[in-house]
């Protein structure tokens, strides 16, 4: 009887343990199932198809066709408002050959002068146009109310004027290079610096040649005398007077060509 009782308690102690292990199992498997549940709908879940290879051009994206359109316009303005067809006529007694090759920024100008060789390189305007937005103008009628010692000193300065950059080289033979860098203004040709260079060998073309004292700093008797040696060679009013009316039908030439370039360019 005793034994049989044991054997009870022994029985009833077994199945709360089995209960919790049963529902520990239970448990675990629903976790595992619930771990599993979004790898199965990304599984599930229709995958994107690879698209062909396709050779057909791609079309022409919308901001291309609106420059495009801007290009064209600006074409139109400026055949129709520049002197870009303009053929200069050259000066009686103008002492130059021109060299103009079109898609460059400058023409170059040669002579020959008592055994010299003189070139002339034109770089491109700087123009001044006198379009000065009214407020600018407004702002320096006030400064000249409020200053008028300041006003006064600023009478004897010149308005802008359009210029052109010029080098000028001269050469006798194999001799030395004499190479003046100036600015060409109306009727007036200023000299910005001046150089004398050797024709350099191998083992001299690494250094670096002294270039002389700014022009401005030489006696004042030593740069009228270069004015004038210049002068003699061409360098007159005659001379930059017709490059400047040169170099502006050349700058409106040279915009209309790069305008076609572009345009072609964005219609490929």
């Amino acid at each position: 009887m005793a034994l049989f009782a044991a054997a009870r308690r022994a029985a009833a102690s077994s199945v709360p343990l089995l209960l919790r292990a049963s529902a520990s199992a239970s448990s675990g498997a629903h976790r595992g199932a619930a771990l599993l549940r979004p790898l199965t709908a990304a599984a599930a879940r229709p995958q994107p198809r690879a698209m062909p290879f396709s050779s057909a051009p791609a079309t022409r994206p919308s901001s291309d066709a609106e420059l495009l359109s801007v290009i064209d316009s600006e074409i139109k303005y400026a055949e129709d408002c520049d002197d870009h067809d303009r053929v200069e006529e050259i000066p009686e007694n103008f002492p130059f050959k021109i060299s103009d090759e079109k898609g460059t920024n400058a023409v170059t100008l040669k002579r020959t002068y008592h055994g010299e060789q003189i070139e002339v390189v034109a770089h491109m305007p700087n123009l001044v146009t006198g379009d000065e937005p009214d407020h600018d103008r407004d702002n320096e009628d006030k400064d000249g109310d409020n200053d008028g010692d300041d006003s006064n000193e600023d009478e004897g300065e010149k308005p802008p004027q359009s210029s052109i950059p010029l080098t000028v080289t001269i050469t006798k033979g194999d001799g030395p290079v004499l190479e003046f860098t100036c600015t060409a203004y109306p009727d007036e040709v200023l000299i910005d610096s001046l150089s004398v260079t050797q024709p350099f060998g191998d083992d001299e073309k690494d250094l670096i040649a002294y270039e002389g004292p700014d022009f401005n700093d030489l006696d004042e008797n030593l740069q009228r005398a270069f004015h004038k040696y210049l002068e003699l060679r061409g360098i007159s009013p005659l001379t930059t007077n017709f490059l400047h009316e040169y170099m502006i039908n050349k700058d409106s030439r040279e915009y209309l060509l790069w305008l076609r370039k572009l345009k072609d360019y964005f219609k490929q």
